[in-house]
């Protein structure tokens, strides 16, 4: 029987945060930072900036250019979009025995079923045409699919787009602005992956799973780590906890902590019961409340000092003046006069990455 780690609640912390790229050493590139996340969340609110810049930001630093994002994605072909996400090609080969395994709902099983030529349609127009946007090919379904969450309009288009991406039979090529561009997937993916059987991949996906969080709880659906790694208990907590062997090892080597302000939608907050659980942090995003109902703002970022959460930052551009404009700095924790000074210079950093300086910070 293997044996439990076990791990205090600083260790485990550590080990959370460090897994995030969040700690004192900073990683060199965009393909280093997607390679251990493994999921970049891609969001366009930019109250400040996108989360997918704003999550290479607050790992690279000073050095990062979005520019170097859309390299690695649709030039170099290190990352790909799926789902809402970038992620690093070398998570493809154990996502696709998935994808195109994928169950059915019943609603999309009757949508197909229903409109027996229009998946043949739009890869063949991708086929012969492609790359193209949605409203370039012509929307020839019989029958609509509503969506539930409203994002989508009438057009059946992006619909099977969407579905056909979650498939592994088309991917998104490039983007123009925030419109997507799609392909074939053979045209898109490399063609010498390593092939996986659907079992072998699922393990080998909550490895890397695992490895992005360092930490997690057994058979989280959040995490989706699954019972990778090693079995381990942390002080204080009564889950049942998975912790990546490579991470444990490292924990003699960790650099120490810094200031991270973190973009509302990073893939660390994700896991909110976790949040809860490791760092006493109980996360509320507040876009979606009415104003009056408002603590903390409309998009406050949360602010890690160490392995802390210890301030929540509402901020926004303010592009008639061309400054990032303070709104509040939220103290979870009265902050001491050291934290005062590294918030206040990652703060300033945030404004020179920008470009634009920093007002209304008391």
């Amino acid at each position: 029987m293997t044996d439990t780690v076990q791990l205090s609640n600083d260790e485990a912390r550590r080990i959370a945060v460090r897994a995030a790229l969040l700690d004192a050493e900073r990683p060199g590139d965009v393909v280093e930072v997607a390679e251990q996340l493994a999921i970049i969340k891609i969001d366009p609110t930019s109250v400040i900036s996108t989360c997918e810049n704003t999550m290479m930001w607050s790992r690279i630093g000073w050095s990062y250019e979005s520019g170097q994002l859309q390299k690695a994605v649709e030039i170099d072909r290190l990352l790909f979009e799926y789902d809402g996400t970038f992620r690093p090609v070398s998570l493809l080969p154990l996502m696709l025995p998935r994808m195109r395994a994928m169950p059915l709902r019943d609603r999309t099983k009757e949508w197909l079923a229903a409109n027996p030529m229009f998946k043949h349609e739009v890869l063949a127009r991708l086929r012969g045409e492609g790359p193209l946007k949605a409203s370039e090919i012509p929307d020839t379904a019989q029958v609509a699919c509503h969506s539930d969450s409203g994002w989508y309009g009438p057009n059946q288009v992006p619909h099977m787009l969407e579905f056909l991406m979650r498939t592994g039979e088309v991917a998104v090529v490039r983007r123009e602005g925030r419109t997507k561009v799609w392909d074939l997937a053979e045209r898109v993916f490399p063609s010498d992956l390593p092939q996986y059987g659907e079992e072998e991949a699922a393990r080998l996906y909550e490895g890397r799973r695992l490895q992005a969080a360092g930490l997690a709880k057994q058979k989280s659906p959040w995490s989706g780590a699954g019972t990778a790694g090693l079995a381990a208990t942390v002080e204080g907590s009564s889950w049942r906890w998975r912790v990546d062997p490579t991470a444990l090892a490292a924990l003699d080597e960790d650099a120490g902590g810094r200031v991270a302000i973190l973009n509302p939608y990073d893939t660390t907050l994700f896991d909110r019961p976790r949040l809860r659980e490791l760092f006493d942090f109980d996360f509320v995003l507040e876009q979606f409340k009415p104003k009056d109902q408002r603590v903390y703002g409309f998009f406050a970022h949360p602010i890690l000092v160490g392995d802390r959460f210890i301030g929540l930052l509402d901020a926004q551009i303010d592009r008639s003046e061309n400054v990032l404009r303070v709104n509040a700095l939220h103290e979870l924790v009265p902050f001491d006069e050291d934290e005062t000074e590294m918030v206040r210079a990652e703060l300033f950093d945030l404004g020179e990455w920008l470009g634009m300086p920093v007002v209304g910070l008391r």
